[in-house]
């Protein structure tokens, strides 16, 4: 649950300000964990029968053809998305890392790094599974909480030294500050990304009609968001408060000292991104390898998921290297499809099945969370949008 979207927390902040930025993140993390919470609920709604799949959940709701098309765009939207993100994060920490440790190295540029990132990628898409990733995926979540913790800690440290820090928002005109709070928006967005592969991991637990699989997947819901609140709101406060309006879209590539902590965090969230690629990107071999073979009839086998999942691969890390802005990049997706898929389309899903009465805690809960993810659907691809175009003014390709 805890991704590097966490680390633009502080930057949304300093987009937001103080009340407003805690305001949305308290919101958000309330919102998100209601419908994750629907999502658990509605995996066996029906008796007998998973719903392993999002689209699959979508067609018992919408209907076998409108579901899947609701759905699976917008899931695999998230995927895509989040991948490319963690192209330009592992690159970008992994560089950050690089000079922190070596400093007499001679500079490389960020391009080499996301393609080295890339190649790593080349060789852990061709594991068959998510299990045979379980490995992975529990050094990226010990990764993401020291990470996070050493973010905080530095932060504090930095802020307890006397320094001249400005804690009003960046924009300094009307229409800067309007955009950059809808960017902000799309940055906590965009750090509650779980929702599109939740379904995926309940699947991988045992169900029986004593032993309901929603039972071991609400507790471990339960201890992430525990952590993801611990995680989100001590960076984003620290880091807000150590440098205020002025902060980087990474925060760790605002700190600086002590360099040898700052060095390993940096390494910790290269790690990290590595393990949620991965995530990301199995639910979208899965769906590459069935389109090839159940469609166009390509033969199953280790050729075709070289040839498919190395392409997919080699795409993200194309698209990373021609928009590495990190902190665009979280509020323009966060907008775009994380509010729908994490925010209100468990809860449009939870009304049409179960149908709660009129004025019902669930009923106005639902319709609550549809009237903010909306909005933040809405709003975020527009500051997003602006924050990348004003960064590619200064950006020189493959540089």
């Amino acid at each position: 649950m805890v991704g590097a979207g966490v680390l633009g927390l502080p930057f949304a902040m300093s987009q937001l300000g103080w009340i407003s930025g805690i305001l949305a993140i308290t919101v958000s993390w309330m919102t998100t964990l209601y419908s994750l919470w629907q999502l658990v609920e509605l995996h066996e709604v029906v008796p007998g029968k998973r719903f392993d799949r999002y689209p699959q959940l979508g067609e018992h709701a919408f209907g076998v053809k409108l579901g899947y098309w609701i759905v699976m765009p917008q899931q695999l939207t998230v995927q895509i998305a989040s991948d490319i993100v963690y192209m330009v994060t592992g690159g970008k920490s992994l560089k950050k890392f690089v000079e922190l440790t070596f400093p007499r190295l001679m500079p490389l540029r960020q391009t080499l790094y996301i393609v080295f990132f890339a190649f790593i990628h080349l060789v852990l898409s061709q594991a068959p599974n998510f299990h045979s990733l379980r490995g992975i995926s529990l050094l990226a979540a010990i990764m993401s909480f020291s990470y996070s913790a050493i973010a905080f800690v530095a932060s504090t440290i930095k802020g307890t030294h006397h320094h001249p820090v400005r804690y009003g928002v960046r924009s300094h005109t009307t229409a800067g500050v309007i955009f950059d709070v809808f960017s902000g928006l799309g940055t906590i967005a965009f750090a509650f990304a779980g929702h599109s592969v939740v379904l995926e991991i309940q699947a991988t637990i045992p169900s029986s009609p004593e032993k309901p699989s929603r039972k071991p997947m609400w507790k471990g819901v339960i201890v992430a968001y525990i952590i993801v609140a611990l995680c989100y709101f001590s960076v984003a406060i620290s880091g807000f408060w150590a440098f205020g309006d002025s902060v980087e879209d990474d925060v760790l590539v605002s700190l600086e000292e002590p360099r040898w902590l700052i060095a390993a965090a940096n390494f910790m969230v290269f790690l990290h991104v590595i393990g949620s690629y991965q995530v990301f990107a199995m639910p979208v071999f899965d769906l590459i390898e069935s389109v090839l073979i159940q469609k166009l009839k390509f033969n199953p086998g280790r050729a075709l998921r070289l040839i498919a999942r190395s392409t997919y691969v080699a795409l993200t890390g194309f698209i990373g290297i021609c928009i590495p802005f990190f902190g665009g990049l979280l509020g323009f997706f966060g907008g775009l499809v994380f509010a729908s898929t994490s925010y209100f389309l468990p809860c449009v899903m939870w009304l049409i099945i179960k149908k709660p009465k009129s004025w019902s805690f669930h009923w106005i809960a639902s319709w609550v969370a549809i009237i903010v993810g909306v909005l933040i659907m809405i709003l975020a691809p527009i500051g997003g949008a602006r924050q990348i175009a004003l960064s590619a003014k200064q950006y020189k390709f493959f540089s």
